[in-house]
């Protein structure tokens, strides 16, 4: 409920922190493809800018559900510097505002929203083609550290491609992608428990080629 919100993001509001970031999912459609995908790169999403958040580098938040003092919108004259783009003015807002210093998360239950998905493929594309002219406008090092990550999502792929038509240590090279599969299973997995997505990650390997291809068009 809006009460249970309030009081779950209020309470992470300090001297210092003045910025809470929270998770914003998607409602769930039983028996639709597209609504695990959707929720998946929520909860993919998540996970990286709370763990950012976490380690002192806040670079962008959710707009279905942060809360911030006054104070820290006047500071930067609100959204003055993002007039001219058509969305994402609450990432842009945190990412310009929020620091090590001011910005803390917030992922317990009650303080999660939900919001009605997109059913259609075409809506979400139109959807995330906003997020990423959105992601361009971030800091440098910002849009580095989420370039990077995007390179190794590709290379996870295409070099055991490329390592295996050579015919190069096929025992070596499937151990490394194993391995890497466990690995961000059990990482991602333990965020999906804390946030409540646990049903998706049955889906993960899938899932994640999609958005991988998704994100190359």
């Amino acid at each position: 409920t809006s009460s249970n919100w309030i009081a779950e993001m209020s309470s992470h509001f300090t001297m210092q922190k003045t910025i809470v970031l929270g998770y914003g999912a998607y409602e769930k459609i039983p028996r639709s493809f597209l609504n695990k995908i959707i929720r998946f790169e929520t909860l993919l999403t998540a996970v990286q800018y709370f763990s950012w958040a976490r380690i002192g580098q806040p670079y962008m938040g959710i707009g279905r559900n942060m809360a911030y003092k006054k104070e820290e919108f006047f500071n930067v004259n609100g959204f003055i510097d993002h007039m001219k783009i058509r969305s994402g003015d609450d990432d842009l807002f945190i990412n310009q505002a929020a620091n090590h210093k001011n910005a803390t998360v917030c992922y317990t239950p009650d303080s999660f929203t939900y919001s009605e998905p997109k059913k259609t493929y075409k809506t979400w594309f139109n959807q995330k083609r906003r997020h990423v002219l959105t992601a361009t406008h971030y800091k440098t090092v910002d849009k580095m550290q989420l370039g990077l990550f995007f390179l190794t999502q590709v290379l996870t792929f295409l070099v055991p491609i490329i390592l295996l038509t050579f015919q190069f240590q096929w025992i070596a090279v499937v151990s490394l992608v194993v391995f890497r599969y466990l690995f961000s299973w059990i990482s991602l997995g333990f965020g999906a428990g804390k946030l409540n997505e646990k049903d998706v990650m049955f889906w993960f390997p899938i899932l994640e080629i999609v958005l991988i291809f998704t994100q190359l068009n």
